[in-house]
């Protein structure tokens, strides 16, 4: 069962994955591997901690199953170079955010990222539920 309740603490983290995938994107570009891969690693957390924030979801596993599906639908659609068929301009916010080039290890990172999710909950639970 989804229920709708704002969440603080994971708008809070979200605003912080935020600033980081921004930071990512302008500040750290220069940095092959931040640029290229921890981003990539980052946003399915981000998108994590946004949905937690207005939403109660029990079943963390499916969540974080279907973030990754997400992930790979949008990899999927810049491989059909969705933002030009969309008319999205190189440098627009939209064609940032969708993305221009199709990526196996992109799809390899948005793994990473949900697999790290799912383990660092897991361990989260197993702490919570010894105490």
């Amino acid at each position: 069962m989804i229920k709708i309740k704002f969440s603080t603490i994971y708008f809070l983290l979200t605003l912080l994955l935020f600033v980081t995938e921004v930071s990512i994107a302008t500040k750290l570009k220069d940095i092959f591997f931040v640029r290229a891969y921890l981003g990539d690693v980052i946003v399915v957390m981000l998108l994590y901690t946004f949905i937690k924030s207005f939403f109660v979801i029990n079943r963390n596993d499916q969540l974080i199953a279907g973030i990754f599906i997400f992930s790979c639908f949008i990899e999927l659609a810049q491989y059909f170079n969705i933002a030009e068929r969309l008319s999205f301009r190189p440098g627009s916010l939209m064609y940032i955010v969708i993305g221009n080039s199709f990526s196996w290890i992109d799809i390899l990172c948005y793994a990473a990222g949900c697999l790290l999710m799912f383990v660092f909950l897991q361990i989260k639970i197993k702490k919570d539920n010894l105490n």
